[in-house]
């Protein structure tokens, strides 16, 4: 009897053990993320999306083979503020972040607040950001500070530096460094190896941690002026250096996904591409191109907010998935919350999951507002549905002048809207015609959604301060 038990004893363990075995296995694996974020890049500058002097074809493809939007917004024209939504999910203004922050800065994201990275982190993924950081780059507003386990890249502008051609005028840069994790690894002087180097860092990550899941953000601090393509890829492209720089981006993705496919983990690996706003167009030959839209970076025009979107996901998102209603930057965390089955902030955040318009179980917008700020917490317009109402605010522009082509920006002009226009983005996406005098009633309509949100977020134009603002920066 004794014998008998043991066997039967044994013959049980190994039938669990068996179960949990292949419970691990039927298990989906949460999917790798891969967010490639450029900086100024315009709404066409790539193939799929209009460009016909730069060749694209990486990118192109990956669009083909995912889902590409038609009017996805950046959260805010200027770099900090919108980096700091795509982060966490929040209108910058939300959480007091403004502007662009220069070397030096006393202020930096919120410890408080629960960044992308924190969030995947949570849930098991490695982490990692190759690139350009711009949240503070004071010691406790660093990425390591904020759920990355690895840092290679800088942390502000690459034109925060000495070589500016304003230096000495308006600005007085240090020097900028490469930084590994905390430490400053080399001064920068010449800048056309920092692609080629991200690119490989990321790769690196990417095999050191096949065997989990991983987050990589591989924010470029290129398209960004100063311009600089690595001796292979210059004098390639029609566009100029500009295009040269493009097209080295575009190998970027080409090399990581290619890595990906070698290493069995394309089919579950979610692939975001974007830009952190629109071309700088004061630099002329060497900024980039809004497209068919409206003025570009630094303005709430169409120009400084839609840029491209793409997406690849072959486990969840059908090949050649064109998105036509808007998204907007404040939508990525939740929608790799979704994806990953991770757990949202706890903290109140703006954004709401891509997910049903990626997998084809909607053709809805995430939200029925898209809301503009821009400079210390300026409300300039609000877009409803196909609707976009521009406030009484002053803006920058170039008026029709065009910029040079040796890398050094001309001076904006000031312009001011003084009445509430209006402009159906349905039949005139490029904001020709003001309609408000024949529409006075979608005019009054999207004025007090207007004032809803400056109760909630505020606008300094108005003098209206939203609720209480927490010691902390935060709006609730």
């Amino acid at each position: 009897m004794g014998k008998q038990k043991k066997i039967y004893t044994r013959s049980l363990l190994l039938f669990f053990t068996a179960m949990i075995i292949l419970a691990c296995q039927s298990e989906e694996a949460p999917p790798n993320i891969i967010f490639i974020l450029t900086d100024d890049q315009g709404f066409g500058d790539l193939g799929i999306y209009g460009a016909n002097d730069i060749a694209t074809p990486n990118l192109d493809q990956l669009a083909k083979e995912g889902a590409y939007f038609t009017s996805y917004y950046a959260t805010q024209p200027v770099c900090s503020a919108s980096r700091a939504s795509i982060m966490t999910g929040c209108y910058s203004d939300r959480i007091g972040i403004h502007n662009a922050y220069g070397p030096g800065a006393k202020v930096g994201i919120n410890p408080e607040e629960t960044t992308m990275a924190e969030l995947l982190k949570e849930r098991g993924y490695a982490t990692g950001i190759f690139g350009k950081w711009h949240l503070g780059d004071a010691p406790k507003f660093q990425p390591r500070k904020h759920g990355f386990d690895e840092f290679y890249g800088i942390l502000f502008s690459n034109d925060m530096w000495p070589k500016h051609p304003q230096q000495g005028t308006v600005f007085n840069f240090p020097d900028l460094y490469l930084y590994e994790n905390e430490t400053p690894i080399q001064l920068l002087e010449d800048q056309t190896f920092l692609t080629g180097a991200l690119t490989d860092r990321a790769i690196d990550f990417i095999q050191r941690n096949k065997r989990k899941p991983f987050f990589v953000y591989l924010p470029h601090p290129q398209p960004h002026v100063p311009l600089f393509a690595s001796k292979a890829f210059q004098n390639t492209q029609e566009r100029g250096l500009y295009g040269d720089v493009i097209s080295e981006i575009d190998a970027s993705v080409g090399r990581i996904w290619e890595t990906l496919k070698k290493e069995g983990l394309d089919q579950n690996t979610i692939i975001i591409y974007t830009s952190d706003n629109g071309p700088w167009l004061s630099y002329g030959g060497h900024s980039g191109s809004p497209g068919i839209f409206r003025e570009g970076k630094g303005t709430n025009w169409e120009g400084g907010h839609r840029v491209p979107g793409i997406v690849h996901y072959p486990k969840k998102i059908a090949p050649k998935t064109r998105i036509d209603v808007p998204a907007m930057g404040i939508d990525w965390l939740p929608t790799l919350a979704e994806f990953t089955e991770s757990r949202l902030p706890e903290k109140k955040i703006d954004g709401a999951s891509l997910v049903p318009l990626l997998t084809g179980a909607s053709n809805e917008a995430p939200h029925e507002n898209f809301f503009f700020y821009y400079r210390t917490n300026e409300l300039h317009a609000v877009r409803h549905k196909n609707w976009k109402l521009y406030v009484p605010h002053t803006y920058r522009s170039l008026n029709g002048r065009m910029g040079t082509n040796d890398g050094n920006p001309i001076p904006y002009e000031m312009n001011t809207i003084e009445t509430p226009a209006l402009f159906d983005l349905q039949n005139d996406p490029e904001e020709i015609q003001d309609v408000a005098a024949v529409h006075p009633e979608i005019v009054d309509k999207i004025t007090k959604i207007a004032d809803s949100i400056r109760g909630v977020l505020g606008d300094r134009l108005t003098g209206i301060k939203g609720n209480e603002v927490r010691p902390v920066g935060r709006i609730d």
